[in-house]
């Protein structure tokens, strides 16, 4: 991966992490601060989530000069749903919305198998070039995860508290960082050439 593509993947996570976190702390400043229950502090919270993924598109796009396609998915689903919790004061379409976009994301990639279609390969084929035992490999490992998200946060939101499903949204970010350094590996084993891979985070934006 050359210093361009590289300072741009560092600096979209780190926006990326910086929405979470404000997500997190405006809940818990409206959950425990302002003594809201958790149903309304969400709510109040996701005025701040809708700001801040306008920003990281905005910041997204000035730093590589396009919006990048999962990016913008992600950017897309959390605008999205962030206005029609607004709108309709529920805050289950916020927690539905991550099941939604991780389920899509893993029927698009699990189903492109049988086809040997493989959407990273066309995502980040400019950025890494791997065989293509590898970008099935890899493909598979992330339509799992999708999955995973997906079956996961259907259980924590439908039988968990508000306090525990924004406890979880933070975990999440984190697991998504550990397994794309794992993938890291994965990668280096079929790199067609020498090149020195990043992270590829799973999970970008909320």
């Amino acid at each position: 991966m050359t210093e361009t593509p590289k300072k741009a993947s560092n600096i979209r996570q780190a926006v990326d992490f910086g929405a979470l976190v404000a997500f997190m702390a405006a809940y818990a400043v409206n959950r425990f601060a302002r003594g809201l229950d958790g149903q309304e502090a969400l709510v109040q919270a996701t005025w701040v989530l809708v700001g801040a993924s306008l920003i990281a598109l905005i910041v997204g796009y000035v730093v590589e000069r396009r919006l990048a396609p999962l990016p913008l998915l992600t950017g897309g689903f959390a605008l999205i749903f962030g206005v029609l919790t607004i709108v309709f004061h529920d805050p289950n379409l916020l927690k539905i919305k991550l099941s939604i976009q991780n389920g899509l994301l893993a029927v698009v990639l699990l189903g492109s198998l049988p086809l040997n279609r493989y959407p990273f390969k066309y995502l980040l084929g400019e950025a890494i070039r791997i065989t293509d035992a590898g970008w099935r490999g890899l493909t598979l490992r992330y339509g799992l995860y999708f999955a995973a998200v997906c079956i996961v946060n259907e259980i924590v939101w439908r039988t968990q508290s508000d306090d525990t499903w924004v406890a979880f949204r933070g975990g999440l970010w984190i697991a998504s960082a550990v397994f794309g350094v794992w993938q890291v590996f994965f990668i280096m084993k079929h790199l067609i050439k020498d090149e020195e891979p990043a992270p590829v985070s799973p999970d970008t934006g909320l």
